[in-house]
């Protein structure tokens, strides 16, 4: 059975982690701060209403995989126990 590589995917959650944080902070808030607008919402706050759910479905993405790995790996154990 193939074990699970937990390091890449923590790798990609801290990756993750940092654009996020990037994502909330000056420049791109600078880019998105304009008096145009989508359907009449401003693109600052259509940003935020595009980018946290976005945020949020990655981060369930990430813990679900975590979990998944980790529930392999348990069952790997189990398996090589007599």
């Amino acid at each position: 059975m193939k074990t699970p590589n937990t390091t890449s995917t923590r790798e990609a959650w801290i990756l993750c982690l940092i654009l996020g944080i990037i994502m909330l902070n000056f420049p791109f808030l600078q880019i998105f701060n304009t008096d145009r607008s989508i359907f009449g919402i401003p693109i600052l706050i259509f940003y935020f209403f595009i980018g946290w759910p976005i945020s949020i479905l990655v981060i369930i993405l990430f813990v679900n995989r975590l979990q998944q790995e980790e529930d392999d790996k348990d069952e790997s154990r189990d398996e090589e126990k007599p």
